[in-house]
């Protein structure tokens, strides 16, 4: 009878013991370093790190410029849609680049070919609009704003309902 000596069972991973897990977006950090790598032959050892040293140096040439200077110097097209909700934490663009969300310090956007659907909801009793951004993988982004008055429900439906109109089937089709 063969018997193991230590625990037969696998460690743990998640946001339980790692606070910076986020599935499908991290590996498991390893605990090797840069000294405990395997032994390399030192002229196989220069030759990869001068092709890393070429790479690099070739990728900061061919970088292109930030993407928040090309989308900041894009104009609207003239005459189309926009809407624009906000509160003291939240606010909410929809324009003909996408749809951005923010609350607080945090910020997401989403172009038009990245949402699957848009969904408002308005509280029964209150004052807060909640909108619901749909990815196609099945992930959402709600965000809620609070009105001034319960009457701006209506005129944010009707103006979200024209930029969603004017760009989100554009784009579908």
């Amino acid at each position: 009878m063969e018997q193991r000596i230590g625990s037969s069972s696998q460690p743990l991973e998640g946001a339980g013991f790692d606070p910076a897990f986020i599935p499908g977006l991290t590996s498991p950090a390893s605990g090797r370093t840069k000294d405990e790598e395997p032994e390399r032959e030192p002229e196989v050892a220069e030759a990869e790190d001068a092709e890393e040293t070429e790479e690099a140096e070739g990728a900061e040439e061919a970088a292109p410029e930030p993407e928040e200077d090309a989308a900041e110097e894009d104009p609207a097209p003239e005459g189309g849609p926009v809407f624009e909700a906000s509160d003291r934490r939240a606010k909410l663009v929809a324009d003909h680049r996408g749809v951005r969300l923010s609350l607080d310090d945090q910020e997401c956007e989403f172009r038009w070919d990245e949402i699957g659907a848009v969904e408002t909801e308005t509280a029964r009793f209150g004052k807060r609009y909640t909108v619901t951004v749909h990815t196609p993988d099945r992930r959402w982004y709600p965000i809620e704003i609070e009105a001034p008055a319960r009457s701006r429900f209506t005129e944010w439906d009707s103006q979200l309902d024209a930029v969603l109109d004017a760009y989100f089937e554009e784009e579908a089709g």
